[in-house]
C-alpha cells in the first residue's frame, strides 16, 4: 500500500515538473488539476480506511492469543495513522498544484469533484472531515470557509445504505439458549465453544442477571451489534434485550469478556442499562477497535442505546476522533445559533497555567494556555502542550478527560461576558485577538465539563463525600497502574462526572510514574533541623514524599477518615514503589471499565 502511495506521488511530481519546467508541455487546466487532486484525496481516504480496518481487525487475533503488548501497540499505530496518511497526501497535493496551491477557485472545484467521488463510500462523513484536515493544513483557515470545507455535510441524507444493518437479532428460544447463541456466534463476533472456560456457568449467571433486569424468565429477544468491541485486554458484545411480549421495555446490555489464562475466555461481567454502557463508552477511556463498515450506521445504532451520549462522543469511542471533532464543532455552532447566553469563566479555582471558560448552556469547557504562568509554575507553553499530547497518546485509564485540540476558532464577540473577554485579551493575548466583531482563538483545548471536586465537597452530603473521596483515591491508583503520576493532587484538579466517577483534568504536572523517586520523609536529628523553615535535606526535582500528601488535602472530616481507612497506602512510599516495580517488569495494567459488583463472580 505504501509503495502504491509513493508511486502516485512520483507521478504527481512528474506532472507538476512537466507543467512548470518543460516549456513543451501544456499546462494542465484548472478543471483537470482539480480532478487529479480530488482523485488523490479519495485514494488517500481509501488508503486510510483500508489500513484502519486492517489494524482494527487484528483485535480478535490479539485477544485470542492474549497478546496484550501487541494490542496496545496496535492502538498506538492506529492513533497515528490519520496524520501519517495526511502527511503523504499533503505532499502529493503540493506537488500537483505547485504555484496554484492557494488558488481557492481550484480548491472549490476540488471539493466538488471529491464530494461526488465519496458519494458511494460507506465512510463519506469520515471523508468530509479528512478533506477538511487537508485544506486546513494548506490554508490555516480562521473560522470556517464553506467554499473549500465541508462545514455542513454535502448530503441531506446518507448517500449509501452499505452496512446499515448493524444489529443481529436472536429470538424464539429461552433466554439461556439465546445467550449461548450470542456468545458462540463467530459470524457476529462471538467465540466457538472450545474457546470458553466454563461456558455453562457463564450462561447460568448471565441468564439470572438478565432475568432480573427484564423482570421475567420466559422468552426474550436479543439484538447485538454484529461485531465485537476490543480495547486493552477486554472484548465486548453490545446490544439490547427486551421481553418478547413488551417491545417497549428495551434494556441496553454489554457482555464483557476476558481471556486471562490458557483455560479460555470467561464472561467476566454483564452490564445492564444506559448508565453502565455510558461508563464503558466514556470519554475518559481509550478508543475501541470494532469492525464498522459503516460508521454512520453504527454510531446511530449505539445512540439508541445511549441517547445522552453525543454523536461526537460515539465517533470518538470507535476511533474516529478527527471526525468526532467535526461533529462537535457542528453541534457547537448549531447550539450558538439557538442560544443567547454568554461565555463566562468556568467555575472552580483559577488556574495558574490555563484560563478556562465555558458557555453555561453547553456541556464543555475551553482551556487556553496563559501567556505567563503564576509562581511556582516554571514550565512553558511547549511543555504544557507536550503533556496534553501525552494524554492523547496514552491509555487514559478511565480517569483522564480527553481534550480535543482546536485551532483558529472564530466566535462572535458579543457572546463573551465583558469581564471574561478582558481577561482573555490580558492573560492569553498570544492566543486571542479581536477581528472586527469576532474573537479569534488561535489554539484551545476543549473538554467535557465536570464538577470540580472541591466544589462538589462543598455541596454534597456526607455519604456522597465519602464515596467521592474514595473515588479520588481510586482515580490516583488507576492512573498509577497506567504509569501516570498526576503531580498536583489538590482536589481542585479533579472532577466528578454525571455518573459520579472521579476524573483528573489538570495535566501540566503529569509525568511518568517510573520517572519519580518516592521517598520516606527523613527524620530530623536535631531541634534546629526540626524547626528549619526550608528542607534541611537534599531534594531532587523528581523526589516525591507521599507522607506529605495529607498536608495539602482538604476533605470533609468523615470523608477523610474513610479515605485513610480504605486507601491509606497512598501515603506511604511502599505502595508507589510496588507499582513501579510491576511497571518496570513489563506488567500491563488491567483496569476494568465497570464496577466490581457488575462482575458475574461478585457475590
Amino acid at each position: 500500500m505504501l509503495d502504491r502511495r509513493a508511486a502516485r506521488f512520483d507521478r504527481a511530481r512528474a506532472v507538476s515538473l512537466n507543467e512548470t519546467v518543460s516549456p513543451a508541455a501544456p499546462a494542465l487546466t484548472d478543471s483537470r488539476l482539480a480532478a487529479l487532486c480530488a482523485e488523490e484525496a479519495r485514494n488517500a481516504l481509501d488508503d486510510y480506511a483500508a489500513r484502519f480496518d486492517e489494524i482494527t481487525r487484528r483485535g480478535r487475533d490479539r485477544f485470542l492469543a492474549r497478546d496484550w503488548r501487541g494490542s496496545y501497540d496496535d492502538a498506538a499505530e492506529r492513533l497515528h495513522l490519520y496524520s501519517r496518511v495526511l502527511d503523504s497526501l499533503t505532499n502529493t497535493i503540493k506537488g500537483l498544484l505547485a504555484a496554484r496551491l492557494c488558488d481557492r477557485g481550484i480548491w472549490s472545484a476540488i471539493k466538488a469533484v471529491y464530494s461526488a467521488l465519496i458519494g458511494h463510500s460507506s465512510r463519506w462523513e469520515i471523508g468530509e472531515s479528512f478533506f477538511n484536515s487537508l485544506t486546513r493544513r494548506i490554508f490555516t483557515t480562521e473560522g470556517v470557509d464553506q467554499a473549500i470545507e465541508f462545514v455542513d455535510t454535502d448530503f441531506d441524507a446518507p448517500p449509501t445504505s452499505v452496512g446499515a444493518n448493524v444489529g443481529r437479532i436472536y429470538s424464539g428460544a429461552p433466554l439461556r439458549e439465546l445467550l449461548q447463541r450470542v456468545l458462540t456466534d463467530a459470524e457476529a463476533g462471538g467465540f466457538a465453544e472450545s474457546c470458553w472456560n466454563d461456558l455453562p456457568g457463564s450462561l447460568a449467571a448471565a441468564a439470572e442477571r438478565l432475568t432480573h433486569a427484564i423482570g421475567q424468565s420466559g422468552e426474550a429477544k436479543l439484538e447485538l451489534v454484529g461485531a465485537t468491541f476490543y480495547r486493552g485486554r477486554g472484548a465486548y458484545l453490545v446490544g439490547r434485550v427486551c421481553p418478547t411480549d413488551d417491545a417497549a421495555s428495551v434494556v441496553p446490555v454489554a457482555f464483557c469478556m476476558r481471556h486471562t489464562d490458557q483455560r479460555g475466555i470467561v464472561l467476566d461481567a454483564l452490564l445492564v442499562g444506559e448508565a453502565d454502557l455510558a461508563i464503558l463508552f466514556s470519554y475518559t477511556r481509550a478508543y475501541f477497535r470494532v469492525d464498522a463498515p459503516c460508521p454512520f450506521a453504527l454510531v446511530r445504532w449505539l445512540r439508541e442505546l445511549m441517547p445522552r451520549k453525543s454523536i461526537a462522543d460515539l465517533y470518538n469511542a470507535i476511533g474516529y476522533n478527527r471526525h468526532a471533532k467535526t461533529e462537535f464543532y457542528r453541534d457547537f455552532v448549531r447550539h450558538l445559533q439557538h442560544s443567547s447566553d454568554h461565555f463566562v469563566t468556568a467555575e472552580g479555582t483559577r488556574g495558574m497555567v490555563m484560563l478556562v471558560f465555558t458557555l453555561p448552556s453547553y456541556d464543555a469547557v475551553f482551556k487556553l494556555i496563559r501567556d505567563r504562568f503564576d509562581a511556582p509554575k516554571n514550565s512553558d507553553r511547549r511543555e504544557v502542550m507536550s503533556k496534553y499530547k501525552m494524554v492523547f497518546e496514552h491509555d487514559r485509564a478511565g480517569r483522564l478527560v480527553e481534550a480535543h485540540e482546536f485551532e483558529h476558532l472564530r466566535i462572535a464577540r458579543d457572546r463573551f461576558d465583558p469581564a471574561l473577554l478582558d481577561e482573555l485579551l490580558r492573560s492569553t493575548g498570544a492566543t486571542v485577538r479581536l477581528d472586527g466583531d469576532d474573537v479569534v482563538i488561535a489554539h484551545a483545548y476543549v473538554e467535557r465539563r465536570v464538577r470540580p471536586l472541591n466544589l462538589f465537597f462543598a455541596e454534597c452530603d456526607a455519604d456522597e463525600a465519602s464515596a467521592a473521596a474514595c473515588g479520588y483515591a481510586e482515580a490516583i491508583k488507576d492512573l498509577a497502574a497506567s504509569n501516570i503520576f498526576a503531580g498536583d493532587l489538590l482536589t481542585k484538579n479533579f472532577g466528578v462526572t454525571r455518573h459520579g466517577r472521579v476524573v483528573f483534568y489538570d495535566y501540566d504536572e503529569l509525568c511518568w510514574l517510573t520517572d519519580c523517586n518516592f521517598r520516606e520523609m527523613p527524620q530530623s536529628t536535631s531541634y534546629e533541623e526540626e524547626m528549619a523553615a526550608e528542607p534541611w535535606f537534599t531534594v531532587r526535582d523528581n523526589d516525591i514524599f507521599p507522607e506529605e500528601f495529607p498536608n495539602f488535602l482538604a476533605f470533609p472530616e468523615r470523608a477523610q477518615q474513610e479515605l485513610f481507612r480504605r486507601h491509606g497506602d497512598l501515603f506511604h512510599p511502599d505502595f508507589w514503589r510496588g507499582v513501579q516495580q510491576k511497571l518496570r517488569a513489563g506488567e500491563l495494567p488491567e483496569l476494568l471499565p465497570y464496577a466490581q459488583e457488575r462482575r458475574l463472580g461478585a457475590s
